[in-house]
């Protein structure tokens, strides 16, 4: 028995559209993870980026569970001395949510060059227009 490896050419990439309203931050996050990366197909390779092409509408709808709207915290540290910022995730949901699902989605993938391929994938909307009707994404629904 021979051992396949995936090759660039084997992809088949579709698109996803999935809406975030309602939507818990860290499911809406893992589903559209591995969505991108490609772990439900039976060709996954983890040093090929096999992953489907995703667009998420509504991302200011997204809501987290508990005190998280105001304990969670995001930190930007500008190298300088006092140089720390802090916004908590009422703060960056106001300023831009569609930077708190980027910033989820890129903690669930691998820290190396392929993420940056993969992050490329993802398309982020705060309302529900959108600008990839050309490529007639499909719905896609997250479970739980």
């Amino acid at each position: 028995m021979k051992t396949h490896v995936t090759k660039n050419t084997d992809i088949d990439r579709k698109w996803y559209i999935i809406d975030a309203e309602g939507q818990t931050l860290g499911r809406l996050a893992v589903g559209v993870a591995n969505l991108l990366r490609g772990k439900d197909k039976a060709c996954f390779s983890p040093s090929v980026d096999c992953g489907d092409h995703v667009v998420v509408i509504n991302t200011d709808k997204i809501h987290v569970t508990g005190n998280k709207l105001i304990d969670k915290k995001y930190y930007n540290y500008s190298g300088f001395p006092g140089g720390m910022r802090e916004l908590s995730f009422e703060e960056l949901m106001g300023k831009d949510s569609t930077k708190v699902l980027w910033l989820a989605v890129k903690g669930m993938l691998p820290k190396n060059r392929l993420a940056d391929d993969i992050l490329a994938k993802l398309k982020l909307y705060p309302g529900s227009e959108h600008g990839q009707v050309a490529q007639k994404p499909e719905k896609y629904t997250i479970k739980g």
